[in-house]
């Protein structure tokens, strides 16, 4: 017995010294690895056939549709979020929301039907794919119409944790954004208050939570959804804020751009 116990104990020091002797080298080129794994990465073939199979038998009212993309390789979360969000608050919505909720979910449910199957499996191609689809409904179907007569009801459906990571609730966020300055500045207060809440003094050392004034055209982050038949919103997935404080006084020739991304250079 004690002749096995001292012969583990010289393997294990063996392995010790092993990786000990490990070029630095390798470990800083995992990160890298996993930067191009995300990149290749792609829908099983067995996710696959089971989101077709989905797709093909759930109905077109309801959320059934978008229930078909959760739990799946390539991690497409929020569709059914934001529908059953959606439907939860409908009652609070005029005729206009209403309507706007109806026409918007059966569009992208009829989307996303037949689209699937036309587009790789490659997961980047699948999100761009969700992405392209949200911005077509919600515009086809007058989003900003609809919510500049029911702004505090969809302000208090965005929620600072559902932001990350990117997905269809930034991409929702992002159109919202282009549509008027008031739409913009209750999102941005809304956004900033729960990112307070959960970063705390963190937060306020982000671009993203800084505050400047909302008539200065350099403070603005997010034009209208549309310019000259030209999106004008972020690439997809991504989230850029405004700067909403209107009352603040400016103290020097330069602010802070609403940005999620702090690398940001400044203005």
């Amino acid at each position: 017995m004690e002749m096995l116990l001292t012969f583990s104990l010289a393997l294990f020091l063996i392995a010790f010294q092993q990786l000990l002797a490990t070029d630095p080298i390798e470990f800083h080129e995992i990160p890298q690895d996993i930067h191009l794994n995300q990149q290749k990465r792609r829908l099983s073939l067995q996710n696959t056939a089971e989101i077709q199979h989905c797709l093909v038998n759930a109905g077109d009212v309801g959320c059934g549709m978008f229930e078909c993309f959760n739990n799946n390789s390539c991690e497409i979360q929020g569709l059914h979020d934001i529908c059953m969000t959606f439907l939860h608050n409908a009652g609070k919505f005029d005729s206009q929301g209403k309507s706007f909720i109806k026409d918007a979910l059966k569009c992208m449910a009829h989307g996303l039907r037949h689209r699937f199957s036309c587009v790789s499996r490659k997961c980047l191609a699948v999100n761009e794919m969700v992405f392209q689809l949200q911005r077509e409904c919600y515009v086809k179907h007058n989003l900003c119409s609809a919510v500049r007569e029911n702004v505090n009801v969809m302000v208090e459906m965005i929620h600072f944790q559902d932001l990350f990571p990117k997905g269809p609730h930034v991409e929702l966020v992002n159109i919202l954004l282009g549509c008027g300055e008031e739409v913009r500045t209750a999102i941005a207060r809304r956004v900033r208050m729960q990112c307070e809440q959960n970063w705390g003094a963190l937060c306020g050392s982000l671009s993203l939570c800084s505050l400047g004034r909302s008539d200065d055209p350099q403070h603005i982050t997010i034009p209208s959804a549309t310019l000259q038949g030209r999106s004008t919103l972020p690439p997809a997935g991504q989230l850029s804020l405004p700067n909403t404080e209107q009352d603040q006084p400016r103290t020097d020739q330069q602010g802070d751009e609403g940005s999620l991304h702090p690398s940001e250079s400044r203005s």
